[in-house]
């Protein structure tokens, strides 16, 4: 059966190298390894708003520990981040992702809001582009101009090597530029 990546990306998925492959692989899938979280200061107490609507990470470090478990139920694949801060505090970041036809996906952060992007790959790499921000409503989807919110979402990913990857996540608002950035390297695998 075809992961959500391999959907979105048709074709494409035979460019990708074999750890972003392991990281999209239809089933379960682990990733573990060290994030940096960053945000400008303003940005604390809305972000504590967000994550406790189960969006992003209201924490900053430098090489976090964290670990990414994979699951697919149904049509939904989920993602459950656990980010192990040195003071010992463990913050979860969870998600779901649902394909949303041609290229794109959806992830949500709870029942209602999500991010739908839309994917490609270009030279090895797998890059997202925000392509809105969306409300579930019923079954209405109804869309939110990035720039209305958090502003444009980025992501790239490259291999390191037959296991491991680079991520880099960013939202850049049109007004207010970079709020929030994480990255970081993993090593994936299958179970």
């Amino acid at each position: 059966m075809d992961s959500l990546m391999q959907n979105a990306l048709g074709a494409d998925w035979d460019k990708l190298p074999p750890a972003l492959q392991t990281h999209y692989r239809f089933g379960k899938t682990t990733d573990n390894g060290y994030m940096d979280i960053e945000y400008p200061r303003f940005m604390q107490p809305y972000l504590s708003v967000l994550h406790l609507m189960g969006a992003l990470i209201d924490r900053g470090g430098r090489q976090v520990p964290t670990v990414v478990e994979k699951t697919v139920v149904g049509e939904r694949q989920y993602w459950r981040r656990t980010i192990t801060f040195p003071d010992g505090k463990v913050v979860y970041f969870n998600s779901f992702w649902v394909f949303a036809g041609g290229n794109q996906m959806i992830e949500f952060v709870n029942p209602v809001l999500g991010l739908q992007m839309a994917v490609h790959v270009e030279d090895g790499k797998l890059h997202y582009e925000g392509v809105r921000f969306v409300a579930k409503l019923g079954s209405w989807l109804v869309p939110i101009p990035e720039w209305m919110v958090l502003g444009h979402t980025t992501i790239t990913e490259h291999a390191i090597d037959a296991t491991h990857f680079a991520m880099d996540f960013r939202l850049t608002h049109p007004l207010f530029g970079k709020l929030f950035r994480y990255s970081g390297t993993f090593e994936a695998t299958a179970a």
